[in-house]
This record gives C-alpha cells, sequence and structure tokens, in this order.
C-alpha cells in the first residue's frame, strides 16, 4: 500500500491551491482520499520498522520490542 511519487505531488499541487485559490468540493474530497492513504502508508511502514527493531543488550542477547500493554502504558 505504497503512495506514488505521482500520489505526493497530487497532494502538494491540491495543498497549494488551496493555500492560493481555493479547492471545489470535489478536490477537497480527492485531497482527503490522498491523504487518508498517505496516512495509512505511513502508518503500515512505521509499524513494519518497530516489528522489526530489536534491544541489543550489554551482554550481546537481542529482544524483540515488545508492545506496552493497554492497562499500564508507561511500562
Amino acid at each position: 500500500m505504497a503512495v506514488t511519487n505521482e500520489q505526493i505531488a497530487r497532494i502538494n499541487e491540491l495543498a497549494r491551491k488551496a493555500k492560493t485559490a481555493g479547492l471545489t468540493p470535489e478536490e477537497e474530497r480527492e485531497r482527503q482520499a490522498l491523504r487518508e492513504a498517505y496516512i495509512a502508508a505511513f502508518r503500515q511502514s512505521l509499524k513494519s520498522q518497530l516489528d522489526s527493531t530489536v534491544i541489543l543488550r550489554p551482554d550481546g542477547t537481542k529482544e524483540k520490542l515488545k508492545p506496552r500493554s493497554p492497562e499500564n502504558p508507561n511500562a
């Protein structure tokens, strides 16, 4: 679910237009859909990176990161 360079260029184009001339309702919907796709791709990329991250302990052992518990988010 990668976002293409063309989609990123379109997001930037719509952002520039929104600042200067304003967007039509159709362009506003397009911008929202592109933003949602970009955010979903970013989150997936970050999750993959975190899933493959390990902690290297001083004794040389490796430990995978564990998700925080909802009951104890500071653990």
